[in-house]
């Protein structure tokens, strides 16, 4: 006997909304009743009978679980999970998953990445602001205008993103560090140029550019923090394409203010949308850009695919991957 499954598709307006939330209900499988919603708890009768929740990026707080008694599952459209109270499903024994193992993201967050070191490099928004402003600013940016090629890169959690990142550094014949809680294989460390596996403040200390690609937990809530970032050299450059918290907003700042880095590349944000008190929007040297690192077309239709036959696979019965709230 076929059970039905109440779903619950949660997609933000700022990621698609309800048309991307009914393209997204279309592919789930037939035992799925589907309910689209751009708030979790836009109708509180669809959460109160969800088995399953999928969310895109929209949170699931504590009173959002304890508001569901039939759910079983919540299944995040995305590689964070940050935006879920991962100590109230793990209290109510639910199963959180995200799409970890799908690599939906990792080709265009990589892209970013080298989007915003290269920018950071070759200063292409003062030299375009400049120009605009009929400035021919070339004796005045070549002193500061480098090159990749030779530069150390240190790769803040080399998953499947970072991995990423790091061959598209190897073609750009950058040497690469990185850290996290394991080395990654012999092999994969060969094919990567001869990566090497260092401590985080090693990883500081010697990398001309920083690359965060680390879940954000309490744990890394600030990873890098003022004490943190006074490791790095007054050359190097931080890239932060995973999410705002893992650094300290005004710390940076205040770095990049006082001349102790180069600069920064930032498209994450803590909270997001910025208010109009980041400092960051005022500070020198950096290029921002608005959280767009998993958001092409191509990713879009990764990232729901994915989702959905994760959450899928458990609404027919079998057991989904990528849990991370055991």
């Amino acid at each position: 006997m076929t059970v039905t499954k109440n779903v619950l598709a949660v997609v933000s307006p700022h990621v698609g909304g309800r048309g991307a939330g009914a393209a997204l209900a279309s592919v789930f499988p037939g035992q799925a009743r589907v309910t689209v919603v751009e708030a979790t708890d836009e109708d509180p009768a669809a959460l109160r009978e969800a088995h399953v929740i999928i969310t895109g990026l929209a949170p699931v707080t504590a009173e959002h679980i304890a508001a569901a008694p039939e759910l079983q599952l919540i299944q995040c459209a995305s590689h964070g999970f940050d935006y879920v109270d991962l100590d109230a499903a793990r209290a109510r024994g639910l199963l959180v998953c995200n799409i970890g193992s799908s690599g939906a993201e990792k080709q265009n967050v990589a892209e970013q990445t080298f989007a915003l070191m290269l920018a950071l490099a070759k200063q292409l928004v003062p030299a375009h602001t400049a120009l605009v402003d009929a400035d021919w600013a070339l004796p005045r940016l070549q002193r500061s205008i480098t090159e990749l090629s030779g530069k150390t890169l240190g790769i803040v959690g080399l998953g499947h993103i970072g991995e990423e990142v790091a061959r598209r550094a190897v073609a750009f014949d950058m040497r690469i560090v990185y850290t996290g809680r394991e080395p990654v294989d012999a092999e994969t460390e060969a094919r990567l140029g001869g990566a090497r596996h260092v401590g985080l403040d090693e990883l500081l200390r010697t990398a001309d550019y920083i690359t965060l690609h680390a879940p954000l937990t309490e744990a890394t809530r600030h990873l890098l923090d003022a004490d943190r970032l006074a490791l790095l050299k007054p050359t190097a450059f931080v890239i932060n394409t995973a999410r705002g918290a893992l650094i300290d907003q005004d710390a940076l700042a205040d770095a990049l203010e006082k001349g102790a880095l180069a600069g920064a590349g930032i498209d994450v944000f803590d909270p997001e949308p910025p208010t109009s008190a980041l400092r960051l929007l005022r500070a020198p040297n950096v290029v921002l850009s608005p959280h767009v690192a998993g958001v092409t077309r191509e990713t879009l239709v990764r990232i729901a695919l994915a989702a959905v036959q994760n959450a899928g696979a458990f609404v027919a019965g079998g057991s989904p991957r990528d849990v991370v709230s055991s």
